[in-house]
């Protein structure tokens, strides 16, 4: 008992307690009705107590579940137990022994560790929303993970500045990788490059987050970005690419797109990287549309061509109606759902 006491957690021991009877409940109702509890109803305490128990506690509720298929052999019926029993026992308590130690290395138990990742992707994707803007301007951020998944690599940043709010800085983010594999790299990211924006000269940012990338010394610690500094009240905008795919700039007076291409290394590789950035000006009715690789890369083809097909969809999906735009140029366009994708639009009105 002194053992115990000292294995098992305070926390643990009433939830111990109750699934060791119900594991030996498990094993008497099996005597009385075996069509109704058969010899393997011992594994749904099991699951429970994989969910609710940690290790040392778990693995006491294994011996005690062993000692209830050994009885039921030996005392009661030797033809209820049988090896296929066993071995589904086992393997139900295997899966749950490989989920518990994942849960011990997080520290957390019952579904704390899920809610947790679903906390943070919220606050990811709280992080990537647009600020209030004027009126006469329209925006809308399209994101979507590979695979259907809950995490992309893809992220936005944007703020506005503290000085009258006439300055818009929106940083749209590739991560290296996708998917769940990238989403913690773009959480850090996200929270480091939001610190970073509107803090540093617009110019300042992308050597900055550069900078940063370059300590973590990740394996795979490069990105891709483009970032966009938008007078609010000109239209007058400034492009910088860390290797990044190209701006396009829709020109309503003429109803065609113009590739707005700015020339950065990617982030996180060079020492010391120089940034350029391409200028232009938004008239009223004019857009600028910014997209991740997502959308413009299959396997077998180029990019300059996967940017073409992108652009023809764009052209014809935006022509006669800005509503919306993000989401069907997402669903027409990116077609690689093997690969996170992303689209942001700023269009003056």
């Amino acid at each position: 008992m002194a053992w115990l006491r000292h294995r098992v957690f305070p926390s643990d021991r009433f939830a111990l307690a109750v699934l060791l009877v119900a594991v030996t409940a498990c094993g008497l109702l099996s005597d009385l009705n075996a069509d109704w509890f058969p010899a393997t109803a011992p594994v749904l305490p099991i699951l429970v107590g994989g969910l609710v128990l940690r290790m040392p506690s778990l693995l006491l509720l294994y011996a005690a579940t062993a000692g209830v298929l050994v009885a039921q052999d030996r005392v009661h019926d030797p033809d209820e137990v049988t090896a296929g029993t066993v071995l589904v026992v086992a393997a139900v308590a295997g899966i749950v022994l490989l989920m518990a130690r994942m849960r011990t290395r997080l520290g957390v138990q019952w579904t704390r560790g899920e809610s947790m990742l679903f906390d943070l992707r919220d606050r990811l994707r709280a992080q990537g929303e647009m600020p209030v803007l004027p009126s006469q301007w329209h925006t809308e951020v399209v994101l979507r993970p590979a695979g259907g998944q809950s995490f992309s690599g893809d992220f936005l940043v944007a703020a506005r500045s503290s000085t009258g709010g006439r300055v818009l800085e929106v940083v749209l983010v590739d991560v290296s990788g996708k998917g769940l594999a990238a989403g913690t790299r773009a959480l850090m990211l996200s929270g480091a490059f939001g610190g970073l924006l509107g803090s540093l000269p617009p110019h300042g940012f992308l050597p900055a987050a550069n900078d940063y990338l370059l300590r973590q010394e990740w394996a795979e610690g490069f990105a891709t970005a483009v970032h966009v500094v938008l007078d609010l009240e000109s239209g007058e905008y400034e492009l910088l690419s860390a290797g990044h795919p190209p701006g396009v700039h829709w020109i309503a007076e003429t109803g065609l797109w113009r590739v707005v291409e700015a020339v950065g290394p990617l982030l996180g590789v060079l020492d010391d990287a120089t940034f350029e950035g391409v200028r232009g000006r938004l008239d009223h009715g004019d857009a600028l549309l910014l997209f991740t690789d997502g959308m413009v890369e299959l396997p077998g083809e180029d990019i300059a061509t996967g940017i073409d097909r992108f652009l023809g969809e764009a052209e014809r999906l935006v022509r006669d109606d800005f509503h919306d735009a993000a989401r069907r140029i997402v669903a027409a366009a990116g077609r690689n759902v093997g690969d996170d994708r992303a689209v942001v639009l700023l269009r003056r009105r």
